[in-house]
């Protein structure tokens, strides 16, 4: 079966919106030959020049249907005729297109069409406040990478894209060909909530699927303890042969994996949450305040005091983009 994902792009789109996603849905023409055809749409037929300066080549909008629709993110969505054209191409396609999706602030256009309307989405961080006001209707989530509900598809920044794109692909072709594009790609894995899986499995390059129900297990169990006894139990191996075969498998012991993940979770917690930094320590497995500073000076040279006051700063600056890419509110006609 082949699938024909359709690209909106405008003058002064983001390149690496549009770049991104469709090198995943090249790997994954790779993995399964013919299971996609990608073309580029925009207001107007001919060449379109991104942000960046360097221009594609698109159709002009028209009819489907399409399998996907995917609304690339850029500075020229703050173009009124350009954010009134794709939205008002966008509540022509979506009745029939099997697919809705956006990249960045693309999800400006799908709420302009009112597609988003009484369901939850999301957005660039730095445009989510902007996009609740402008949109009330919509039900705005401040915290995920990337958001399904039902056919309509948002996703945060540029890289949230490209995850977006391996969960769509994954919605089509299943997990075994996500995976190998995930893998071409080194993008980490998230659930369809957008959250973030451990990578130390993925950064080994283990293509074994022996250890994934473990895999699983462990993360949802970061605060418990995690002997080798107890996971050689759950394989129902003994403990020599599963510490041999998984060091064989992932390249680490598991007692590295398992404080990789503990890692994760705890920095997650730091740059994301108000939680104390003794509470963080407790809920991923660490205990001790002490014994999780002396894992991440190990393992990154930081201090989990210094990654919670980063992120503190990154979310007070002020976007640097804000005068650049300022987006109108506009009128569409929604029939």
């Amino acid at each position: 079966m082949t699938r024909l994902v359709a690209f909106a792009i405008f003058p002064r789109f983001q390149l690496m919106d549009v770049a991104g996603p469709i090198a995943a849905f090249d790997f994954a023409n790779l993995v399964s030959p013919g299971a996609y055809v990608l073309t580029l749409c925009a207001p107007t037929s001919g060449v379109v020049r991104s942000s960046a300066g360097v221009s594609l080549e698109a159709e002009a909008f028209g009819s489907g249907p399409f399998d996907t629709v995917i609304v690339s993110g850029g500075y020229g969505l703050g173009d009124m005729d350009s954010i009134s054209a794709v939205a008002q191409w966008l509540a022509r396609e979506a009745s029939t297109a099997k697919r809705v999706a956006s990249v960045c602030v693309g999800s400006y256009a799908l709420a302009e069409a009112g597609l988003l309307d009484g369901i939850r989405a999301t957005t660039h961080w730095g445009w989510i406040d902007d996009f609740a006001r402008r949109y009330p209707k919509v039900v705005v989530d401040r915290n995920a990478v990337f958001l399904r509900e039902d056919k309509y598809w948002t996703s945060a920044g540029i890289s949230a894209g490209i995850e977006m794109a391996i969960a769509l692909i994954q919605d089509d072709l299943g997990p075994d060909a996500a995976r190998a594009v995930m893998h071409e790609m080194f993008v980490h894995t998230r659930t369809a909530e957008g959250h973030v899986e451990p990578s130390w499995l993925q950064a080994t390059g283990c293509a074994s699927k022996r250890f994934d129900a473990l895999r699983m297990w462990m993360r949802a169990n970061v605060a418990k303890p995690m002997s080798v006894d107890l996971l050689a139990e759950k394989m129902s191996m003994s403990p020599r042969t599963f510490a041999r075969l998984f060091r064989e498998e992932t390249g680490v012991t598991p007692a590295k994996a398992v404080e990789r993940m503990r890692l994760e979770a705890a920095r997650a917690m730091l740059t994301t949450g108000a939680a104390s930094i003794e509470f963080v320590a407790e809920a991923a497995g660490f205990g001790k305040t002490e014994r999780m500073r002396r894992a991440f000076q190990r393992f990154s040279g930081e201090v989990p005091k210094a990654i919670r006051q980063a992120a503190r700063t990154l979310a007070n600056e002020p976007d640097p983009l804000a005068q650049v890419l300022w987006i109108p509110a506009t009128s569409v006609t929604r029939d």
